[in-house]
């Protein structure tokens, strides 16, 4: 199964670096950032499938994180604050966070809420893995497609976005949130990008890629997998 990427945002290094080892000792794949400047820079690099955000940053705040990621990107957020008030529990949670750990907890805890979001977000039973419309076989776990049978090869950015639709299957997604969850939440990637990776998926899962069937295009708002449940 594709390992799942969490940034870790804590100004108490000595702790994100723990917290980062056990995650990646449980089969996830983490990193740590220690200012809001630092997370910034990484979500514009890559796309992340959960945030662990403290509030008191050295520059910014988590609060301030959260709402300018919820502008552009759905991934999970945990607040994990020594900040344990109501009010900041029930900001952390209005501005868009889906669940909210306060310091000091165990490394068991952590990962018990990690696990919970991880598999609310996103599935982990077999039922999620494949994907089929038409010809085509998407095995998320593998990372593999298949068209009539015969492997199809695409780049790791092909696969990112071509994951992201058949999760998100039969539903229109809208070009700024395909670029934000695909390529990371503060990237600078032109649209264009975009236009040309779904040509390229277009042109190698598409009988016809000119009319296509299933990588559709949803006018003035963005894209759409139409597939079988």
């Amino acid at each position: 199964m594709e390992k799942k990427r969490i940034l870790i945002v804590d100004d108490e290094t000595e702790l994100a670096h723990i917290m980062a080892e056990m995650l990646c000792g449980c089969g996830y794949l983490a990193e740590t950032a220690a200012s809001a400047n630092e997370a910034y820079e990484m979500l514009g690099m890559k796309s992340y499938h959960l945030l662990i955000l403290d509030i008191n940053l050295p520059d910014s705040t988590g609060f301030e994180i959260c709402t300018e990621l919820r502008r552009m990107s759905g991934i999970p957020v945990i607040f994990a604050s020594a900040r344990t008030a109501e009010d900041d529990r029930v900001k952390g949670l209005e501005i868009g966070a889906d669940d909210y750990l306060p310091k000091p907890y165990s490394m068991k805890v952590l990962l018990a809420h990690v696990n919970a979001l991880m598999r609310r977000a996103y599935g982990f039973g077999a039922s999620h893995e494949t994907v089929r419309f038409g010809s085509v076989e998407v095995n998320a776990a593998a990372r593999s497609v298949k068209k009539n049978g015969n492997p199809v090869s695409l780049a790791q950015r092909e696969f990112d976005l071509l994951s992201y639709l058949c999760l998100h299957r039969n539903t229109a997604i809208p070009k700024e949130k395909l670029l934000a969850e695909v390529w990371g939440a503060f990237s600078e990637v032109e649209p264009s990008t975009l236009t040309v990776h779904i040509r390229w998926l277009r042109e190698k899962l598409e009988d016809d890629p000119a009319d296509p069937k299933y990588i559709k295009t949803v006018w003035r708002l963005g894209y759409m997998l139409e597939a079988e449940e």
